[in-house]
């Protein structure tokens, strides 16, 4: 029988046959990507495809890997205009392998990492189009009203920016002496957050990482699946906008000149081209757009600063870490978000 991390083999597949269409026995090939989790590619006896995720092994944080939240919340979008892999079935038995584990469909397309991906994936004359799915795609997500599709319980309905700023403040001020590194503007910034933040509007799932990294697009420029929604939980949606649309880089960008990424290649569409599609699909005030990109910058440079301080702690191997690039990632997050507070 063949061994596979994390997974018996014999009663996963003696599961699925009770609860799936799938027939066993399974060839099961590795992905990479989805984080940490165990995630595998099931081909069954018929040719039928379809992918396994459970959490990583050992001990794990009580909220983290949390895969019946992913299924939950796969299950109430299916169908609703946001594309997402079918779910096929969720084992919330431990017995079975060791952990909850769930099984959904294959999608097609590819992951954007990089600036190669999409001159190797897609052709210049459909590039246009990948802005304009990906941003539809995520107001669409935000005009659902997550009480209507059975998602009212995931999460607090209000206060999500408060929510953020204290727990990534909080981080950046734990890791300070680790670091070794402080910096002014980001305790003036996260004072002036709290006081100028906007009023919330009503919530709605926010997915928390909606990049190119976290979607299957076709070679036509169109998004087949968005993956990943381990993080998700209700919000603002401007907040989770003005995220994804930090992370759409211009060859002009510090990001984009610093690590390619795929938004920086000829033909993709410029971050004007996002923010006018989202205000047309969802008729959103963008007015406070520049505190909900300093705040998300912030965020991004709180992240990026833990980061940091477990590699100075010996948390975390260092072997093959550029030290020097990631805290000036950091600091380049810092000093982005000040430009972006100074427009407020």
């Amino acid at each position: 029988m063949t061994q596979i991390p994390g997974y018996e083999v014999a009663q996963v597949e003696a599961w699925a046959a009770a609860n799936t269409d799938l027939v066993p026995p399974f060839v099961w090939v590795r992905l990479e990507g989805g984080h940490s989790n165990l995630t595998y590619l099931l081909n069954d006896a018929n040719g039928a495809e379809a992918v396994i995720r459970r959490p990583p092994q050992g001990e794990l944080l009580p909220k983290a890997h949390d895969m019946g939240r992913e299924f939950k919340i796969i299950s109430a979008l299916d169908g609703r205009g946001v594309p997402v892999a079918k779910p096929h079935a969720y084992c919330e038995d431990p017995a079975v392998t060791g952990a909850h584990f769930y099984i959904m469909d294959k999608v097609g397309g590819r992951a954007l990492y990089t600036a190669d991906d999409v001159e190797e994936w897609i052709p210049v004359e459909h590039r246009p189009a990948v802005g304009l799915s990906f941003i539809s795609t995520l107001a669409k997500l935000h005009s659902l009203d997550p009480v209507d599709i059975g998602l009212g319980d995931l999460g607090r309905l209000d206060g999500y920016v408060q929510r953020q700023l204290r727990t990534w403040y909080g981080s950046w001020t734990s890791s300070t002496g680790a670091a070794d590194h402080d910096d002014p503007r980001v305790h003036e910034m996260h004072e002036r957050f709290l006081a100028e933040a906007p009023e919330q509007g009503p919530a709605r799932v926010v997915h928390g990482d909606f990049g190119l990294h976290n979607t299957m697009i076709d070679p036509e420029g169109s998004l087949v699946a968005v993956l990943d929604w381990e993080i998700a939980t209700l919000g603002d949606p401007l907040a989770d906008f003005a995220y994804s649309l930090n992370a759409w880089s211009t060859p002009a960008s510090p990001a984009g000149a610093d690590s390619q990424p795929p938004t920086t290649v000829e033909g993709m569409a410029e971050p004007e081209v996002l923010i006018s599609e989202y205000q047309n699909h969802t008729g959103a005030d963008l007015g406070r757009l520049d505190f909900y990109r300093a705040f998300n910058y912030f965020k991004t440079a709180c992240i990026l600063h833990g980061v940091y301080a477990r590699y100075r702690r010996g948390q975390k191997s260092t072997e093959g870490i550029d030290m020097e690039h990631l805290l000036g990632r950091c600091i380049m997050a810092v000093d982005t978000a000040a430009e972006y507070a100074a427009r407020m």
